[in-house]
């Protein structure tokens, strides 16, 4: 299933998108794609219903971000060792965790704000995982079982704040409209392999990231159990899983995003993200 969230900013609906491309209400069915919704019985119910007895939405709403209410944004750094060798890192020998402010949270398609004093905002496309069960001490071997879903995380990053600004990267992670999520969360059920799935960025038509999930340093299973080992992960949370090379930190020379800039980010299989930045606003 491809589960999404569609209105505007604060108000979205819970929708599905049916075999032929158009957005389904599921209003009728729950009242959010969100952690309640997100279990596996939850889903079982979804899949049961059939598309064809849900309405139809007209016309081309907003799209917003595909999980709601979510508890926690986790991301992963340096998870691809190119892009650890174009950052010039060291590779980690254990995943690096960071947060990203809730608040940072964004539909696909929304306009992404460049910070006031911003010299060097940057553009990483991500798998992102949407977590259905709760994962207490997991073990590799059963992580998946705990995945809800996938979608795109662009997880945008003001390089100056994050690595220049004192303190953890938080700062240049959490702007607002810094994590456009979706367009649509894709259940696992329909990802049969999470470590083989292409993905890319561009920037004003320019292919800058061109890169495969296969070539992640810890993988999606290794990364929820890690996570795991420290904090609990509750339906609903979302881990960004680290980006390929093509950043624009790592051009030569480097290129950072202004306002006016377009960008379509996109995953195998789970859709295609359209922005355009635009100069903070209040």
């Amino acid at each position: 299933m491809k589960l999404l969230r569609f209105g505007e900013m604060g108000a979205e609906k819970p929708g599905l998108l049916d075999g032929e491309g158009r957005i389904r209400d599921l209003s009728a069915h729950v009242n959010d794609i969100d952690g309640a919704a997100l279990s596996k019985h939850a889903l079982d119910q979804l899949r049961a219903v059939d598309p064809t007895s849900l309405p139809v939405v007209d016309g081309t709403p907003r799209i917003g971000a595909c999980v709601g209410n979510v508890g926690k944004l986790i991301a992963i750094g340096l998870n691809y060792a190119d892009h650890a060798a174009e950052a010039n890192m060291a590779l980690p020998q254990e995943p690096i965790v960071f947060f990203k402010a809730t608040s940072s949270i964004s539909g696909p398609n929304d306009p992404v704000e460049i910070p006031r004093g911003s010299t060097k905002t940057d553009w990483e496309v991500e798998l992102g995982v949407v977590i259905g069960s709760r994962a207490k001490y997991v073990s590799e071997a059963e992580a998946l079982s705990h995945v809800a879903g996938y979608c795109i995380v662009n997880d945008v990053s003001e390089r100056d704040f994050q690595l220049h600004r004192s303190g953890q990267w938080v700062k240049g992670k959490s702007h607002d409209t810094f994590a456009p999520i979706g367009p649509w969360l894709v259940t696992a059920d329909d990802v049969p392999d999470p470590q083989n799935l292409a993905m890319s960025l561009s920037v004003n038509g320019r292919t800058m990231q061109n890169g495969s999930t296969r070539t992640m340093h810890f993988s999606v299973a290794t990364v929820i159990s890690h996570l795991s080992q420290f904090m609990t992960l509750e339906p609903g949370d979302v881990i960004a899983t680290g980006t390929p090379p093509g950043v624009g930190m790592g051009q030569s020379p480097q290129v950072y995003l202004s306002a006016g800039d377009t960008m379509v980010v996109t995953v195998e299989g789970l859709g295609e993200q359209h922005q355009t930045c635009i100069a903070a606003r209040d």
